[in-house]
């Protein structure tokens, strides 16, 4: 796909979040699975996959420990935390109210 979609502010944070949920991850291992599970549609650049899990490191929502990933290279592998769980509970109620309202507007003739 040529064109990329731009993330809405603070939907990259969800998506970690979410991907993180499943089972510890290296950075390039998370860009690969939102990738792969939205059909090609997401691709996520290191250059703002790395501040974001940064970010959400620095906020206490994930932890990151040095370990070998599957083809022998050492790699931070990064998981959520227990207020990491909680934030991806709170951010997707938000997510639901908000795509909720822009649906009800886009219904409108």
């Amino acid at each position: 796909m040529t064109d990329q979609l731009e993330l809405l502010q603070g939907t990259l944070d969800l998506l970690v979040l979410k991907t993180l949920a499943l089972e510890p991850m290296h950075g390039w291992g998370i860009a690969q699975r939102i990738q792969q599970v939205s059909q090609e549609v997401l691709q996520v650049g290191q250059g703002s996959l790395y501040p974001a899990l940064r970010r959400l490191e620095q906020r206490g929502w994930i932890e990151a420990e040095w370990s070998i990933s599957d083809n022998n290279r050492r790699a931070r592998f990064y998981s959520l935390t227990r207020a990491g769980r909680k934030q991806l509970e709170r951010e997707l109620g938000e997510w639901e109210r908000f795509s909720a309202a822009i649906a009800l507007i886009l219904q409108q003739p």
